[in-house]
């Protein structure tokens, strides 16, 4: 099984890491950050311009940085 992958950014250090996918929807992405017992499970929503991701996970901020239509497309061509 494959699992699609993504970068998001930390907003406290610019840091970028690489999250799998859970579940991706316009109006939502979940994403597992961490691996086994110690992974976090985080909902990235559409910010207001629509331009980005943002969620939250154990208290720090973090972005995917794909506008709602550029998810949207993704969504349809089965990425």
């Amino acid at each position: 099984m494959h699992s699609e992958k993504i970068k998001v950014r930390l907003t406290s250090t610019g840091q970028e890491i690489e999250v799998v996918v859970f579940s991706k929807r316009p109006e939502a992405i979940e994403v597992v950050i961490g691996e086994g017992v110690h992974n976090v499970r985080c909902t990235l929503t559409p910010t207001r311009t629509g331009m980005a991701y943002a969620g939250s996970a154990r208290g720090r901020e973090i972005v995917y940085e794909r506008s709602r239509a550029q998810v949207e497309a993704d969504c349809k061509r089965g990425y």
